[in-house]
């Protein structure tokens, strides 16, 4: 095992829970910026080449977990690695952002759905091999389809 350190804080425009869009078809285009804290700044030295971060955070007002339950968008239960709760036995998030600019140790970015001050665990390039087609949505497909009817 290991202790996490937080490596910086993210800055949104967001201060309760119930201000994060959610359910399907929620949009994140929220402008946030993430403060790297002064001794990781070396640690971002090429990082604006990058349209897109994936940013790993901790649910830091989250407690306890639930193994099975019935997110908001949709009214069936499923397990919560199928899901984006944040009552998971680990509480980790993880959200990729767009890259907007880099000012030293800040990375103002668009696409945050974390509260403001959450802290943030590491940062990597967004990269996929994965070609949109051969994605599946798994149990977000079929509530989409429900909700229609």
């Amino acid at each position: 095992m290991f202790s996490p350190r937080a490596i910086g804080f993210v800055r949104t425009p967001y201060k309760q829970t119930a201000e994060i869009p959610k359910g399907l078809g929620a949009k994140h285009e929220a402008e946030g910026v993430l403060e790297i804290l002064p001794e990781f700044e070396q640690g971002l030295q090429d990082v604006e080449g990058f349209s897109h971060i994936f940013v790993l955070w901790t649910f830091h007002r989250s407690e306890g977990f639930e193994l099975v339950g019935k997110p908001p968008i949709d009214d069936m239960p499923h397990g919560v690695f199928a899901t984006r709760s944040p009552r998971r036995p680990n509480p980790i998030g993880l959200t990729v952002v767009e890259l907007l600019r880099r000012e030293g140790a800040r990375l103002h970015v668009r696409g945050v759905d974390m509260l403001d001050g959450t802290p943030i665990l590491d940062l990597k390039p967004y990269l996929s091999s994965i070609p949109e087609e051969k994605l599946r949505r798994g149990w977000i497909a079929e509530a989409e389809v429900r909700r229609k009817k």
